[in-house]
């Protein structure tokens, strides 16, 4: 038995030196039960042998029973994992943080970025990750991620600074803890550092979903139902890029939007976004007028900028400018093939297939912007 520390945190007011505290006993080697919006955990370094070993011996759990790794940033994801699938962006958007875990196909030690692969000193651990890998949720070779709707557990994941797994914190067989209580009940004396946050806000274990298989398989039913999962990724997600968000890409989406409601159809997710590093513009008078000739009202559009997590989610991303593809392949290489300029779709004779930037031309300078777009939307419908 070893002298277990308990310490008192309000979710509401973060006690930033009890976060600082656990996070170097974390980074040392240390156990810490903390508290997630699931149920109550025991947070490890996964770099630490030594650590994850006592982990098994102290919930009693076999070997072959994994842990998932606990993360503060979506896009950590890709330090850990490789081939990912862009129905783990749909999941990751719409669940994130949240209780989701998502098993990925795990990269190889010798490819794990340098920011997941430092201990708490910032220097590399000898042989670390070769021997950690083999602790995580899944087959051979695969890695379960989760990202916690929880600040205190996001502030302690953070100030570690080394990747945390993060196992219920019951002994095996017993039912996981949704209170403090329950969780330090058998766990007093076994781990160094307890942090006591009350009752979790669900109290349900996070769903855990394979996606290195197809289709997917739904290994565990929590919090978020099979019915929410699936429906999030079968849905597809259509994004039209230009480069202020305020024309071209707004009419595009509203014409599709439009279309797919006469259609029926509920299945597609139609995002508009620019490259440029304004946000928060509205749609451009000759775009509201043009469209409200359609039944289409965007008063009440706000432009905003593309980011890397809204390109990997989308099935299919339609550029006005061939400059617009250039900037999502900057940004997103492994999209290649889901890029397309949108005059391709378009009945148009000439071989330019950039739609120009109408804005500070005439109202006829739009109109013929708007009718090629229309031309290209009404195809679109058709093959989606």
């Amino acid at each position: 038995m070893i002298p277990t520390k308990i310490v008192k945190i309000d979710p509401q007011e973060i006690k930033e030196s009890y976060i600082r505290e656990a996070a170097k006993i974390l980074a040392a080697g240390g156990l810490v039960v903390i508290p997630t919006e699931t149920v109550y955990g025991i947070a490890a370094n996964m770099l630490n042998k030594e650590a994850v070993d006592r982990l098994y011996a102290i919930k009693d759990r076999a070997k072959d029973k994994r842990f998932s790794l606990h993360i503060d940033k979506k896009e950590t994801i890709e330090d850990f994992a490789w081939d990912i699938p862009v129905s783990a962006y749909k999941l990751i958007d719409k669940f994130w943080p949240g209780p989701l875990t998502i098993i990925l196909k795990a990269k190889d030690k010798d490819t794990i970025g340098p920011s997941t692969s430092l201990r708490g000193d910032g220097e590399r651990p000898s042989n670390a990750l070769g021997t950690s890998l083999e602790f995580i949720e899944g087959r051979s070779r695969t890695i379960g991620i989760r990202m916690p709707n929880n600040e205190i557990a996001l502030s302690l994941i953070s100030e570690a600074k080394v990747p945390l797994v993060c196992p219920s914190a019951n002994i095996s067989g017993k039912p996981a803890p949704n209170n403090f209580e329950q969780a330090i009940k058998d766990l007093k004396g076994l781990v160094d550092f307890a942090i006591d946050a009350g009752n979790t806000s669900l109290g349900l274990e996070s769903s855990v979903v394979d996606l290195t298989v197809e289709p997917l398989r739904i290994l565990r039913e929590g919090a978020i139902k099979k019915e929410d999962i699936e429906n999030t990724v079968r849905k597809k997600t259509v994004l039209f890029i230009c480069t202020g968000n305020s024309c071209r890409s707004v009419m595009a989406k509203a014409l599709l939007e439009k279309k797919l409601r006469e259609q029926g159809r509920r299945d597609v997710e139609v995002l508009s976004r620019g490259i440029m590093m304004l946000s928060g513009l509205g749609a451009s008078a000759e775009t509201r007028e043009l469209l409200r000739s359609e039944g289409i009202d965007v008063s009440s559009h706000n432009s905003q900028k593309i980011t890397i997590d809204i390109i990997k989610k989308s099935d299919i991303i339609l550029v006005m400018e061939k400059l617009h593809e250039t900037k999502i392949l900057e940004l997103a290489l492994e999209v290649k093939n889901r890029v397309f300029l949108l005059k391709e779709f378009a009945k148009i004779s000439d071989n330019d297939l950039d739609i120009a930037d109408p804005i500070g031309k005439s109202i006829g300078f739009y109109e013929e912007t708007f009718k090629i777009i229309k031309e290209g939307i009404e195809k679109i419908s058709k093959i989606i």
